[in-house]
């Protein structure tokens, strides 16, 4: 067998090989993805699809991070979807929701791009904050490398 044909057979090999890992990492995120969303009536026990029930006087919350570019992530408060790509209100980067602790009402959403936008964008969404309010924040891929320093000790 000629040297063309063995190079061949071992790029099928790996070519197969990688497929099998991608296809069963997806496989994974997929069934992770279920549990969470698998929320039909009376499928779902608890608020935001949790396994089991949070205390008195405590806010029930999910929070699934994204992967990559393919799955964007998804926010629940109390058994109301904050953020999904349903809703169309996420996207690669960060994704930051404003909800007023007390009524648990989304007060604003933003999917910033750290690649595409600047920083300094994402900090003027964030900085008029008010007492009271909570920040869900939760990322498709590492936005820490176009962070500055400002934005750096907001979230660390």
């Amino acid at each position: 067998m000629s040297l063309a044909g063995r190079l061949l057979i071992v790029d099928l090999v790996v070519t197969v090989c990688l497929t099998w890992m991608v296809v069963g990492i997806l496989l994974a995120i997929l069934q992770q993805l279920r549990k969470f969303c698998d929320c039909r009536p009376g499928a779902c026990k608890y608020k935001c699809g949790l396994p089991q029930p949070c205390l008195e006087e405590h806010l029930a919350f999910c929070m699934v991070s994204g992967a990559v570019n393919i799955i964007e992530p998804k926010m629940c408060l109390e058994d109301r979807m904050l953020m999904s790509s349903v809703k169309d209100n996420v996207g690669p980067g960060l994704n930051v929701a404003l909800v007023n602790g007390v009524s648990c009402d989304l007060i604003e959403a933003c999917a910033s791009d750290m690649w595409a936008r600047d920083v300094n964008d994402l900090l003027n969404f964030i900085w008029p904050l008010h007492e009271g309010t909570l920040v869900f924040v939760a990322s498709c891929n590492n936005p820490v490398t176009k962070m500055n320093e400002e934005a750096r000790n907001v979230f660390f």
